[in-house]
């Protein structure tokens, strides 16, 4: 895999997609700006999360990036300088809501590669994914309350609560707290702390198990997941139908019984 030292000279960024084989790697490439990003990176998310989706050969999806000194480091900041009222923050945070939510709604098992900075934007984003990984010493924020004085739609703060906890988000929101990567693995919010030099081959391991496991029960899990999120009546007949009516559940059966390896399709 590509080890985020490379970036791109575009002063604007651009966010890269390569398939490898089953393996797609969204890259955030903009190191001069620590990743931070461009309307240009956002609508450049979306079309890969687009593409992606709808890919059923790609069995998981690595987000890191470029420079290996920060995933994203927010949004850039010099965007909000056109911004005249309230109505310019409420069309912001919707747009934000729009992009993170592509991230969240992959069929395909996620996983963010943190080095050095995750803040803001940059933290929806990794926060949206199902797995993180980062290099010790990297940390997580959302330290506006000391910097831009914005704020958060209730809809990202919900995001963040589900997966940090209220304590660290207050810690983060009010407190302006950058929290290390060594706290939150030790809260579960990290898969792993991996050393910079062993961040390929873990990445490439975790990877491998991935791909071995049945695309279609790891994408009814999620979607179930996300209605439970919402409504813990939700309903689930129609994931049920279709996870038990593939062709894979009926594969795997045939190859336990057999004890063999199952091959599975996806479908």
């Amino acid at each position: 895999m590509a080890n985020g030292k490379e970036g791109s000279s575009n002063p604007e960024g651009q966010v890269t997609l390569h398939i490898d084989g089953v393996v797609a790697r969204i890259t955030f490439d903009r190191p001069h700006a620590r990743n931070a990003m461009t309307w240009a990176m956002y609508d450049g998310l979306a079309a890969a999360c687009d593409t992606i989706a709808a890919d059923a050969s790609i069995r998981v999806v690595l987000m890191r990036g470029a420079g290996g000194k920060a995933f994203v480091a927010g949004t850039d900041i010099a965007q909000f300088s056109a911004f005249e009222t309230g109505e310019d923050g409420i069309a912001y945070e919707d747009k934000v809501e729009v992009y993170v939510d592509k991230v969240e709604k992959l069929p395909q098992p996620t996983v963010a590669v943190v080095e050095g900075w995750a803040v803001g934007g940059g933290l929806a984003i990794a926060n949206a994914c199902d797995f993180r990984i980062a290099t010790p010493g990297s940390k997580f924020a959302v330290p506006i309350a000391r910097t831009l004085g914005n704020c958060l739609s209730a809809g990202n703060l919900k995001a963040l609560t589900e997966t940090f906890g209220l304590p660290l988000v207050k810690r983060m929101l009010l407190l302006a707290e950058m929290l290390p990567a060594e706290e939150l693995l030790a809260h579960g919010y990290l898969l792993a702390v991996v050393e910079p030099d062993a961040l390929d081959d873990y990445t490439d391991a975790l990877c491998e198990k991935i791909q071995g496991h049945a695309p279609v029960t790891m994408k009814v899990t999620k979607q179930a997941l996300r209605r439970l999120r919402d409504d813990p009546n939700a309903a689930d007949e129609d994931l049920i139908r279709e996870c038990y009516g593939s062709d894979d559940f009926h594969h795997g059966v045939e190859s336990f019984v057999n004890k063999q390896t199952p091959q599975w399709k996806g479908r």
